[in-house]
């Protein structure tokens, strides 16, 4: 077995080995992972963070061994909470969005494959215990972010990459996809008993789970649909003011923490 890491600002996860190919999630800086097959110039991964699989090209990461990886699964690792930052080495320098892992970050630096780089923005280790209120503080960080299939970044994010990357800001993890995450923590079934925080999640016609999103109150909802925004909702679903109708269809609703 081989490992990586992201060694790159972002880095598009595709569904096949090919540039053309659908993006089905994104490497943040500093993500580890498994690699689990080869094509060519193209490697399938095992994402550390999620186990989410897929294919990225072989120049957007860096081979590390097994003891690093393991100690990098052992470690609790320091992220990045500005919107974006910048990130130097004696080379070259990166630029950091939300949510980017710094491993082994101290005093400012952090290492990679032996190479050290030089952070100045805000950074620290995800608290687990900080409560809802500083989770939907992190959740309105992303607000207006562009609605991106795959994506998980303040430039471009879908619904369950915005709902997994700001509980990941909050110390939690979640699966990559709505239907994954609907698996996880136990059912609310009242709006009425809702807390902020909680992920009310959204099925179509056929009943499978589309859509996700961050209760802020117990009637509002914040969410990825064409740009992270802030909507009202009830108990059938989500109401889109500006379109003047329920854009969503209300399946149930999960609390995790």
């Amino acid at each position: 077995m081989a490992y990586g890491i992201c060694n790159l600002s972002i880095v598009p996860v595709r569904i096949e080995p090919a540039h053309r190919s659908e993006q089905v999630t994104q490497l943040l800086f500093g993500e580890s992972f498994q690699i689990i097959d080869q094509q060519q110039e193209w490697i399938k991964i095992k994402v550390s963070y999620d186990d989410y699989e897929g294919w990225i090209h072989r120049s957007q990461q860096l081979s590390i061994g097994l003891p690093e990886y393991n100690e990098l699964q052992r470690s609790n690792s320091f992220l990045s909470y500005d919107l974006v930052q910048i990130l130097m080495n004696h080379q070259s320098i990166y630029s950091l969005v939300l949510g980017s892992t710094l491993p082994w970050f101290r005093s400012g630096s952090c290492r990679l494959g032996g190479v050290d780089y030089t952070f100045e923005g805000n950074a620290k280790q995800p608290e687990t215990n900080i409560g809802t209120k500083v989770l939907v503080e992190n959740a309105f960080m992303y607000l207006n972010a562009p609605y991106l299939w795959g994506g998980r970044s303040p430039f471009g994010i879908d619904c369950s990459g915005f709902t997994q990357m700001v509980y990941k800001l909050s110390g939690i993890p979640l699966k990559r996809d709505a239907w994954m995450q609907a698996e996880q923590g136990h059912t609310i079934h009242l709006l009425d008993e809702t807390q902020p925080g909680d992920l009310a999640f959204f099925d179509n016609e056929e009943g499978k789970i589309i859509h996700v999103g961050i209760l802020t109150a117990k009637n509002r909802i914040i969410h990825a649909s064409g740009k992270v925004r802030i909507d009202n909702i009830d108990h059938q679903g989500i109401f889109n003011v500006e379109i003047k109708r329920y854009s969503h269809n209300l399946r149930l609703i999960k609390r995790i923490i």
